[in-house]
């Protein structure tokens, strides 16, 4: 669908976040004259007034009666496309659709790789930017990351960069190539079951005529297996991290001690990135070096120094127990007490359990909404190391700085979404910093954003 289908049609904009007001100006535009209707938070409704002061606003979410009123409904990626509302609508003819989709019905010609995963699918996405640049190719790095793709409608490049959420996955067009880099458990509230989590994070591999693929994931390997161009990093034959070093095939190319960005994931992410730029014909070798001046993500995984005799980690971007297993792994041998818990939105944490119980860190401390049950889970398996629970962040790095031995690491790595206590990940990632003794507000946004 192109914004120039919407003329003349009843349109409606559900979300005014980001990708929502996106969305609007796009619209303005090229259909300056068309009414719209959004739909926002009760407490979204003066901002709203003053970004567009002809929409018609209701502060209230839609149900399925509201939405029959329309034609067209372009929807933010967080509203879950599985509410009964929606699907009830859609059932009487009402067409559903994204900023996402209509940037890919505006942009059908243009040279995309889209990334997605459960973990490292921001840091893959920006570290082939980086390396695209390095290059001398003029590149846009967008989408999930932090900048919605309508707001780069009317700018050129040679390369797409495009960072897809499972929310995003079904709403993209034809790809150059695909990159899926993890895929685990998430979102088990949007998508409604792990299975359907899973199938929405596939739909990359349908509308990609290349797929690049975690060898090291057996089950996206074999979920992928029927794609007639599937391509693999991190098996031996192709890019793979062995013995410190970063491989193409039998060949180091890069030594991982230099990457500023810390961990043997990131180092795979690293060999997504090259195998990446590999598959869309750039010299991958060529860009290799550039890894060494990548800026390392803000919340992920971010060092902020040392205070009061302890190192602080800023990991809130992990939303999952994995990626809170993996920042444990690239601390490996130190003294670390890590700061978990926060929205509960029903994920499994036994695997974060089971390996508590083989290789526990220094201290838990378990926090926000979720706390309680990871607190009872640790206890339940006799974890080997102190297990606190307290209500939120404050207490969390206050307990903290209690059984942190000096020189030891503070990490905070929640594995849980933030919404219980802030508005977002990197919110909460300020804070952590701010009550650690740095200045939050000097933690700006990605890097790389946009087109250069």
């Amino acid at each position: 669908m192109r914004i120039a289908d919407l003329h003349g049609r009843r349109v409606a904009v559900w979300g005014f976040g980001r990708e929502g007001r996106a969305a609007i100006a796009a619209l303005r535009k090229q259909l300056p004259s068309l009414p719209l209707t959004l739909y926002c938070s009760d407490s979204e409704i003066e901002a709203a007034k003053s970004f567009e002061a002809a929409l018609e606003i209701v502060g209230a979410e839609p149900d399925a009666n509201a939405l029959r009123r329309f034609d067209i409904v372009v929807k933010s990626p967080g509203i879950s496309a599985y509410k009964p509302a929606l699907l009830e609508a859609q059932s009487h003819g009402v067409k559903i659709t994204s900023g996402t989709a209509l940037w890919f019905g505006e942009k059908p010609d243009e040279r995309v790789v889209a990334v997605t995963g459960t973990k490292g699918k921001s840091t893959t996405s920006a570290l082939i930017a980086h390396l695209a640049r390095a290059l001398g190719v003029r590149t846009a790095l967008a989408g999930n990351i932090g900048m919605p793709m309508l707001e780069l409608l009317d700018q050129q490049a040679e390369l797409w960069v495009i960072e897809l959420s499972s929310f995003q996955t079904g709403e993209a067009g034809s790809l150059a190539l695909g990159v899926i880099t993890s895929l685990y458990e998430e979102h088990l509230d949007w998508h409604g079951s792990r299975e359907r989590y899973v199938t929405d994070k596939l739909r990359l591999a349908d509308v990609s005529r290349a797929l690049l693929v975690n060898a090291l994931q057996s089950a996206l390997v074999e979920r992928t297996a029927g794609h007639s161009q599937r391509l693999l990093f991190g098996q031996v034959d192709g890019w793979h991290v062995a013995d410190g070093w970063i491989h193409r095939g039998t060949r180091a190319i890069f030594q991982i001690e230099r990457l500023a960005a810390p961990g043997a994931h990131n180092a795979l992410n690293a060999c997504a990135a090259l195998a990446a730029l590999e598959a869309i014909g750039l010299d991958a070798l060529g860009a290799a070096h550039s890894l060494a001046t990548f800026l390392p993500l803000p919340h992920r995984l971010q060092p902020l120094g040392d205070r009061d005799g302890w190192d602080w980690v800023n990991d809130s971007i992990s939303t999952t127990p994995l990626a809170t297993l993996a920042a444990l792994e690239s601390l490996h041998g130190r003294a670390v007490t890590v700061l978990v818990g926060g929205h509960d939105r029903g994920l499994d944490w036994s695997p974060f359990v089971d390996a508590m119980s083989v290789t526990p860190p220094h201290a838990i401390v378990c926090m926000g909404s979720n706390g309680a049950r990871i607190e009872s889970a640790l206890r339940a398996a006799q974890v080997r190391c102190p297990v606190t629970r307290v209500d939120d962040l404050g207490a969390a790095v206050a307990t903290a700085k209690i059984q942190t031995p000096a020189d030891g690491v503070i990490l905070l790595s929640p594995g849980a979404p933030s919404f219980d206590q802030f508005r977002d990940y990197a919110e909460r990632g300020r804070r952590f910093a701010e009550l650690g003794g740095f200045d939050g507000a000097s933690i700006t946004g990605i890097d790389g954003l946009g087109i250069s």
